[in-house]
């Protein structure tokens, strides 16, 4: 039997509701006409980028893998610093899973893989908004050397983001590269390709909007591409193609600053200049969530009164709170542990502000991604989901699932590569694949 190979193709902020339209596009459409299915992906929680790519990668849920937001979140510090670095993560990849067991390995574009042990390695690791003069030196020492020389005095420019006419200069280049790679080494075994421009224009504009079905179109063509330069330099007949999405996004029309709560019951404090002084609780933003921070949580009447004031303000109907959870809970329910001891969340989205100063309330506005238009990072249910689909020789043509999760997509794509990952979360979506593998 001939090796099974497998790549993926990542869009960030795919949504379920994206299906029926992509059945129009060339590549999409064939994918979806030939393979298999499954109509709603439940993302983990908060439906964060990195958070979603390391689950997607282990298997496993947040408090198992342990990167449970975007950014490393300090009380009243904005901008803080990204969880990048592969040795952050708790649980090993596939893709390193999958070169032990001998295959060739790229992981281009993906989050919280700066070091990871693959072959070819072209990281998420540039700073968000960078565009200053020396992009490369975010990936030294955490890429693939050859490949980084051998692509980047050419295409490198493209990660400076002067382009202000563009959604991401990351997928300018992640274009740029991928064929590159796929024809001068040989199409890898396993490949894992992430595009970020969906996520950008939704967050600009909201979920449903014909940039966003033109960002479709272009991602479509940008697939089509990849499956054409496989085709040409690699092993068509025998590669899984699988296109996925990390969480959906939702419209959200107003932000709440809770922090403005704390200052008024005194819990909280800012100097002359709008910055955090001192805080007993302060709440960061997860986008359709906030987490609560107590400065001591081993305090018990602190512990309490600020217990006492969330579910208070959930009860009063003022801010719009629809869901208080303790720590404990939100392990218990949502396999997640982080620097917080409540989470809250709406009632319907919104989403919470990350500034300590802004007002109570405000509408939603381009800029930063937690407090945009279209937003995520709330409760599953609330948010819009993702979906999955898989076309080759190891998915069933026409199966379908209504519902799964995220977790399950490692041990599922394991299985077509013969893997069995260790202490996982997710189980193998068997439906999907044909009786042989």
């Amino acid at each position: 039997m001939a090796k099974q190979k497998l790549f993926v193709f990542m869009i960030d902020a795919l949504c379920e509701t994206d299906i029926n339209y992509m059945r129009t596009l060339k590549n999409f459409g064939w994918m979806l006409e030939n393979g298999a299915l499954v109509k709603e992906m439940f993302p983990v929680y908060p439906s964060f980028t990195y958070p979603c790519h390391v689950s997607i990668m282990t298997g496993c849920y947040p408090d198992k893998h342990g990167i449970p937001h975007n950014e490393k979140v300090q009380a009243g510090v904005y901008p803080v610093e990204w969880y990048t670095s592969r040795s952050l993560v708790k649980k090993k990849f596939l893709a390193e899973y999958a070169k032990e067991k001998g295959y060739s390995t790229c992981l281009l574009n993906w989050p919280v893989s700066a070091g990871a042990d693959v072959d070819i390695n072209l990281p998420m690791c540039v700073p968000m908004g960078y565009n200053g003069d020396n992009p490369r030196q975010f990936f030294e020492g955490v890429s693939s050397q050859e490949v980084l020389d051998r692509y980047f005095w050419k295409y490198g420019h493209l990660v400076r983001n002067i382009n202000p006419m563009m959604c991401s200069s990351l997928d300018e280049f992640t274009n740029a590269v991928a064929p590159d790679i796929i024809r001068d080494y040989g199409q890898p075994d396993v490949m894992f390709v992430k595009m970020c421009d969906l996520d950008s224009v939704r967050h600009k504009l909201g979920v449903d909007n014909e940039t966003a079905k033109k960002q479709l179109m272009k991602h479509d063509c940008e697939l089509g591409v990849l499956m054409e330069s496989i085709r040409r330099y690699g092993d068509f007949e025998h590669t899984n193609f699988v296109v996925m999405g990390d969480h959906g996004q939702t419209d959200v029309p107003r932000v709440l600053n809770f922090n403005r709560v704390f200052q008024e019951a005194g819990l909280q404090t800012l100097d002359e200049n709008g910055k955090l002084a001192a805080f007993d609780a302060y709440c960061h933003s997860t986008g359709g969530s906030g987490w609560v921070e107590l400065r001591d949580p081993n305090d018990k009447a602190l512990y309490e009164r600020v217990y006492q004031l969330l579910l208070n303000a959930k009860d009063s109907g003022k801010y719009g709170l629809g869901y208080v959870f303790t720590k404990e809970e939100a392990k218990e329910r949502f396999h997640l542990t982080g620097p917080f001891d409540f989470i809250i969340e709406g009632e319907t989205p919104m989403s919470f502000s990350f500034d300590p100063a802004a007002p109570l309330f405000q509408k939603t506005a381009p800029g930063d991604y937690k407090t945009s238009p279209g937003s995520h990072g709330g409760l599953p249910w609330l948010d819009h989901r993702t979906t999955f689909f898989g076309c080759g020789p190891a998915f069933k043509k026409g199966a379908s699932i209504d519902k799964a999760n995220l977790v399950d997509e490692a041990p599922t794509m394991a299985k077509i590569l013969g893997i069995e990952m260790e202490d996982i979360d997710g189980h193998c979506l068997d439906e999907l694949l044909n009786e042989n593998i």
